[in-house]
């Protein structure tokens, strides 16, 4: 079975470029594509967050790696598999955020703490339901909370 995946809306945004830190308190909206209508986004502002699966569209394939790096180029950071970390240089180049609701305006949901830039194509948006967050407590490397720092911090 062969299926190709294609945009269901794009981001409206501020950023036009990626950057790694400083997006606390952004919002975004994410238009649907005329394939959907309001209903699409039915019931979605009954959910506090929603996960929204997007495609890094500006990460040229050269770019992609598929083996070790170490995150941002930091070579005080371990190099760690691209499975390892949450850089945009994917092999699929998929990027996944979860994001509070603002509201809805009929085929146009409104989030905050989109990491995505403007035009950034969405594959998917999903409601969080906690019992979907991990059920033990999350454990991770020293250098991930030192990349994370600044990430969620405002401008």
């Amino acid at each position: 079975m062969h299926s190709q995946v294609t945009a269901i809306g794009f981001v409206e945004a501020v950023r036009l470029h990626a950057e790694d830190d400083f997006w606390g308190g952004e919002e975004a909206c994410i238009a649907l594509t005329s394939e959907f209508t309001f209903e699409a986004l039915q019931g979605i502002s009954d959910f506090s967050h929603v996960e929204v699966l997007f495609l890094f569209h500006e990460v040229e394939p050269s770019k992609i790696v598929k083996g070790a790096r170490h995150p941002r180029n930091n070579s005080a950071w371990p190099a760690v598999g691209i499975f390892a970390q949450r850089g945009k240089n994917r092999p699929n180049r998929i990027g996944s955020t979860i994001c509070r609701v603002i509201r809805v305006e009929g085929a146009k949901l409104f989030v905050a703490e989109l990491d995505a830039i403007n035009g950034t194509p969405v594959l998917d948006i999903k409601p969080v339901m906690a019992e979907f967050l991990p059920r033990q407590k999350v454990h991770q490397p020293v250098w991930s909370h030192e990349l994370m720092r600044d990430y969620w911090l405002h401008k």
